[in-house]
């Protein structure tokens, strides 16, 4: 927190908004990316286009920005491997449970005001402090 810049907060806040209603009012799909990336990795019948683009935009943005000039933070991983590997299977199972990830219901659901995606992002909140609580208190990593 020791570069927290609101404007910048703001404006990310707002082109995630923004991106994520365009998505919905141009294609009627709901900008979760568990759900893009997983229909990628198992394409359905049609639509593996417009997923491909958007993951790719994921991916392309901040190298773009890096181009313009624009400085990425740096950052730093303090986890071991095993522990990273870990730590991405429980995020992907626990998607997989709550039927989406923190975009599409925290994102997209709470935007609609979905109950649904309420519960959810209240547990992943929940899961997700108890687990940094977890780590630093007892296990102190």
């Amino acid at each position: 927190m020791d570069d927290f810049n609101p404007v910048g907060a703001l404006l990310g806040g707002a082109m995630i908004g923004a991106s994520a209603s365009l998505l919905l009012l141009l294609t009627g799909r709901v900008a979760g990316i568990s759900g893009i990336l997983g229909s990628l990795l198992v394409p359905p019948a049609r639509g593996t286009a417009w997923r491909a683009a958007f993951v790719a935009g994921l991916v392309l943005a901040p190298v773009a920005y890096s181009g313009l000039g624009g400085g990425l933070p740096p950052v730093t991983i303090g986890a071991s491997f095993p522990l990273l590997v870990v730590a991405g299977l429980l995020v992907g199972f626990g998607a997989r449970l709550g039927s989406g990830c923190t975009s599409g219901h925290g994102v997209c659901g709470l935007g609609r005001g979905s109950p649904r995606s309420l519960a959810a992002t209240g547990t992943f909140m929940a899961v997700a402090i108890l687990t940094v609580l977890v780590a630093r208190r007892l296990v102190g990593a």
